[in-house]
């Protein structure tokens, strides 16, 4: 889905699977500054969007998500995964319910395949699943905002701020009146910041939740059984996920920013030295300069010193080993 708010002065379009949205207006630093403020709102409406109806959408959930949503309250956040028979993330869903519909915003162009294994596992219950993508757009309005909720749009609200199921056709009446419209590159830089995990950033084939702090916030550890589950278990119970998430601060001194994939390595081993993890999101931050998440070997010592290609880094820990 292409933003219609492309078309507003000082838009420069993302990259890969978020170009469809802008990746900034013009002033990287400004906007990162107005979003942490609580000011404007972040165009995420190349998202995908699905909604689950019918009397078990609930329960029938509980069934194959990481979240216990059996009693999800209307009105209430949470976020779920759906992993494959060995444990590995296979998608990652935020979701609210209003009482009658379950409303989910997922990664740019996973709803096909998404959809289709949810429809695999209807079987008897009173579900309907559908792709809402065209009608809907994903605005996200950050915490503090004192920006009124407009009609028509579904909220979902958490301690980052509220995300917004916007009828896709008030999509530029809403950008005219709740400005200033922030790119995706400001709204990145504060995820890497809080050191929130994304779909096909921070994952790759074989990511399991633990490696990447998703326990607790997107895996529910005393529910029942679900496809993966066995893996969760075993993993939580030895305690030794193989790799964790960690938290650079990068060299303020390099010119470029580290790519998806950067290779990391002890810095007393230098450029040359044995490869230990890699970089999943890199970003420009307003006050903390170059920082990014990585994936690093279990093993690979707290205080260490890094090397991501020829850039220094200093590690603070996101999961512990």
């Amino acid at each position: 889905m292409k933003s219609p708010l492309l078309s507003l002065p000082g838009a420069v379009a993302g990259e890969g699977v978020d170009e469809g949205v802008a990746a900034h207006y013009g002033d990287l630093f400004r906007e990162q500054r107005a979003l942490a403020d609580g000011s404007g709102f972040v165009d995420l409406s190349h998202r995908g969007v699905l909604t689950v109806t019918g009397d078990d959408r609930l329960s029938w959930l509980h069934l194959l998500l990481t979240q216990h949503v059996t009693d999800l309250p209307a009105g209430q956040a949470t976020e779920a995964l759906i992993l494959s028979a060995n444990g590995h993330i296979e998608h990652a869903l935020y979701l609210v319910d209003d009482g009658e519909t379950t409303w989910a915003h997922i990664e740019p162009g996973t709803q096909d395949e998404l959809i289709a294994y949810l429809e695999s596992m209807k079987f008897f219950y009173r579900v309907e699943v559908a792709d809402r993508t065209e009608e809907f757009a994903v605005v996200h309005v950050p915490a503090g905002s004192i920006a009124p909720v407009p009609e028509g749009a579904t909220v979902r609200e958490t301690a980052y701020g509220r995300d917004l199921f916007l009828p896709r056709a008030s999509l530029e009446s809403y950008a005219d009146g709740h400005g200033p419209a922030i790119g995706l590159l400001a709204h990145e830089a504060l995820r890497v910041e809080a050191h929130r995990p994304r779909l096909g950033f921070e994952t790759d084939h074989r990511t399991i939740p633990h490696e990447l702090g998703w326990i607790g916030t997107a895996v529910h550890l005393q529910k029942g059984c679900y496809r993966g589950q066995e893996t969760v278990a075993r993993v939580h119970n030895l305690g030794k996920p193989p790799r964790r998430l960690v938290f650079l601060h990068l060299d303020g001194s390099e010119v470029h920013l580290p790519g998806h994939g950067a290779e990391i390595r002890l810095a007393a081993d230098g450029p040359e030295g044995r490869k230990l993890g890699f970089v999943t999101t890199s970003a420009r931050h307003h006050e903390l300069g170059p920082i990014a998440l990585a994936l690093v070997k279990r093993n690979v010592p707290l205080d260490a010193d890094l090397l991501v290609d020829t850039t220094a880094a200093a590690q603070e820990v996101v999961v512990e080993p």
